[in-house]
């Protein structure tokens, strides 16, 4: 099959949006979990004492993640599934909880992607760092914010061209490993690397979909710089809108992406 099929952005938005009731029926448990969990865990972290604030949140942090993985193989398995009852074949529990080897996969690909995330990232902190060591530039005026007296502007100028670059490449990486839980669920063993090359020629969509997906996350953050948000408040309010709605909408949107991407033969598949 293609390896390299189109990613139309906005047939796939429009499917994601179609299928986010399907995901709020099949994993509204989950989601209930997550949202109980996520919010006693940001509220315990400022009404726990000192003494037991380092326990505290050792414990939140463990039940989150527990009940992150549930939520995101339940939705996974909805995103990348016609209707619950094939998920239910993938292994879709009731009101989306579930737990077993299909969550295990999806945090040990997070984990490498993480990794090879972190590894890139250094290998651009490390080149940037040494181009601006050779760039000699007048630290001491940088210090002062005396841009004028930094360098030649040339120089700045093909700093920043250089800096752009290699955020543009860490941007790349990032959005093409955007597939792994899909794929990972989809194919029905640990997909990391190797689903960059699901999302092959599909940046610009990918990138414009996230973006799309993550604007309930941005608004947050946004609310909280304002100062509209904090404390308690914010932190229940971010598992509310997290888990309620910036989850499933990534979910289906990602799955929807994995599905017109993806090159295997169907029978190919393992429904895992």
């Amino acid at each position: 099959m293609n390896r390299h099929r189109q990613l139309p952005l906005g047939e796939t938005l429009k499917a994601a949006f179609a299928k986010l009731p399907l995901a709020w029926r099949g994993a509204w448990g989950a989601i209930l979990v997550c949202a109980v969990v996520w919010s006693v865990a940001g509220w315990s972290a400022h009404a726990v004492e000192a003494s037991w604030a380092m326990i505290g949140r050792g414990v939140g942090q463990i039940a989150g993640l527990v009940a992150g993985l549930a939520l995101a193989g339940g939705l996974t398995r909805i995103a990348v599934s016609v209707d619950l009852d094939e998920a239910r074949r993938r292994g879709l529990g009731p009101a989306g909880l579930q737990f077993g080897w299909p969550e295990l996969r999806l945090l040990g690909a997070a984990l490498l992607c993480a990794v090879f995330m972190a590894m890139i990232l250094s290998v651009a902190a490390l080149l940037l760092l040494a181009l601006f060591g050779m760039a000699g530039l007048d630290a001491e005026a940088i210090n002062q914010r005396n841009w004028a007296a930094v360098g030649p502007v040339w120089k700045l100028v093909l700093l920043a061209v250089v800096t752009l670059l290699v955020a543009y490449g860490v941007l790349v990486m990032a959005v093409r490993l955007s597939l792994f839980a899909p794929a990972t669920l989809g194919r029905g063993h640990m997909v990391s690397l190797n689903s960059m090359g699901v999302a092959q020629g599909s940046f610009w969509p990918l990138l414009g979909g996230l973006i799309v997906v993550g604007l309930p996350k941005l608004v947050l953050i946004g609310l909280s710089a304002a100062g509209l948000l904090s404390g308690a408040a914010r932190d229940v309010a971010s598992a509310l809108v997290l888990s309620g709605l910036e989850a499933p909408l990534a979910a289906v949107f990602l799955g929807e992406a994995y599905q017109r991407l993806e090159y295997w033969a169907p029978d190919a598949r393992d429904p895992g």
